[in-house]
């Protein structure tokens, strides 16, 4: 499971788009856990006007009814708020002198137990909140009056209510701010992935130019992008041009060497079967014509080493079934009295993805071995699966000893070493399977003779 969790992590990864997306995501959802404290705190704050407002308004309803007369304060039996004379009312009045002894309060009040002393220090008004001492909130508003209808006054006109009073209001306005901030990062996630589609857009028409560029289908990008990839695409283009060209001259050059030295080699091939003709010189002749043969070997090996190594940066696909149709009409041919049964393990249509030159190089030594000491019976095998493709050549010869594989599957061994001159064509083999970054292995094969078994990774 774990292992599953981190190639889902690296897949994720790989996608620039994915990235992209995650990181606006994450800066969307900061944005607004930042707005979400910034909109609440603008609401109480509005909250608390409009609470002001009327708790200020409460106390002018107050300070309109009062009246001193001889120099003590009197208030209507009924006042003209009624929720201050109900006693299930939460609008609660209090009126205190200059020295903070309570003079009068509501009828709403006498059931509550607030201490609450107002300082009377010229301020004109003070709005604030208190706890009861039981977990309970109020909203003060505490104005100052020196004058109460013209005559000289002295006194503090409180006016409270409680929070519970907005608390519904406040746990709704929250609950809607979570629903519509919620919505809108959904909204804003969609556009910021449509956004990246439609900006990526380019992009994968540019990585559909390249894949027919891989497979052959054109032989350079197209100016047909934005302004910001045309210099990619350019220096792209250049490097396809400079490989294609690069490539040429390498070939030129290899096949005018091996033009320049075919010449030489028949003058010394002349020489050596004049010497053999002298009975006196025939060991210098049968010396000569060797080294003469080692170097015609060498010159073959090397054009074939540079001829079958991958391309940079175009890819090749070749389908398996054909090619090796045409490699075994052939081996039939050569080893016809063997009557050699080819099985095959792999799809009909299956691809691989190697050039055509280099896939029957590889295959033609690996089958030329397994028909030449085959018993009669020989299993090919194929499968491109999680980023790889795996070959596979098995017989029911003689086998490879346990003791020799390693030595066989070292770098720069023979994997025939025991037949001179056949190790130039399996030296090829390991050079191709070194190009396109694979491995051999070398196992018992359950027919009961070698399994050749060639992995390299799909790019």
């Amino acid at each position: 499971m774990t292992r599953r969790w981190q190639r889902f992590y690296r897949r994720l990864g790989a996608s620039l788009r994915v990235r992209l997306m995650l990181s606006a995501a994450f800066m969307a959802v900061l944005f607004m856990l930042a707005l979400l404290p910034a909109l609440r705190g603008a609401f109480v704050i509005a909250l608390e006007q409009s609470i002001q407002q009327r708790l200020a308004a409460d106390a002018s309803a107050l300070i309109a009814a009062a009246r001193v007369e001889n120099g003590r304060l009197t208030m209507p039996d009924k006042l003209p708020n009624e929720e201050f004379d109900n006693l299930d009312a939460k609008q609660l009045g209090y009126i205190y002198d200059s020295q903070g002894r309570l003079v009068w309060q509501s009828r709403s009040s006498r059931d509550e137990r607030l201490d609450y002393r107002p300082r009377y220090d010229g301020q004109t008004h003070e709005f604030l909140q208190i706890d009861d001492g039981g977990g309970r909130t109020f909203f003060v508003y505490d104005v100052e009056v020196d004058l109460l209808r013209g005559q000289k006054a002295a006194y503090s006109i409180v006016t409270m209510q409680p929070f519970s009073d907005y608390q519904g209001m406040y746990d709704g306005f929250l609950h809607q701010l979570y629903i519509w901030l919620g919505g809108a990062l959904l909204v804003l996630l969609g556009l910021l992935w449509f956004g990246l589609t439609w900006g990526f857009r380019s992009l994968r028409g540019l990585s559909a130019e390249l894949d027919d560029v891989e497979t052959g289908n054109r032989d350079s990008l197209s100016d047909e992008h934005p302004r910001e990839l045309l210099r990619l695409t350019n220096s792209l283009n250049r490097l396809l041009d400079s490989e294609r060209r690069q490539r040429e001259r390498y070939r030129h050059s290899l096949d005018d060497l091996a033009h320049s030295l075919k010449t030489p080699l028949s003058v010394l091939q002349g020489v050596s079967e004049t010497l053999a003709a002298r009975s006196s010189d025939r060991e210098q002749a049968r010396v000569l014509q060797g080294q003469i043969e080692r170097m015609s070997q060498q010159i073959g090996y090397q054009l074939q080493r540079a001829s079958l190594r991958k391309s940079g940066l175009v890819r090749h696909r070749v389908q398996l079934a054909p090619l090796l149709d045409t490699l075994c009409d052939a081996l039939d041919k050569v080893y016809r009295d063997k009557r050699v049964h080819v099985v095959r393990h792999f799809d009909k249509g299956l691809w691989v993805p190697m050039e055509q030159g280099a896939l029957l190089e590889l295959l033609g030594n690996l089958l030329e071995n397994a028909f030449r000491l085959c018993l009669g019976e020989i299993h090919v095998s194929a499968r491109v699966r999680d980023g790889y493709c795996e070959l596979k050549v098995e017989d029911d010869g003689p086998g490879v000893p346990v003791d020799q594989r390693e030595r066989i599957l070292k770098r720069g061994e023979r994997l025939d070493a025991q037949h001179p001159g056949q190790g130039i064509g399996t030296a090829v083999v390991k050079d191709i399977i070194e190009s396109y970054e694979g491995e051999l292995y070398l196992d018992e094969s359950a027919l009961g003779g070698a399994e050749f078994r060639i992995r390299f990774p799909v790019l």
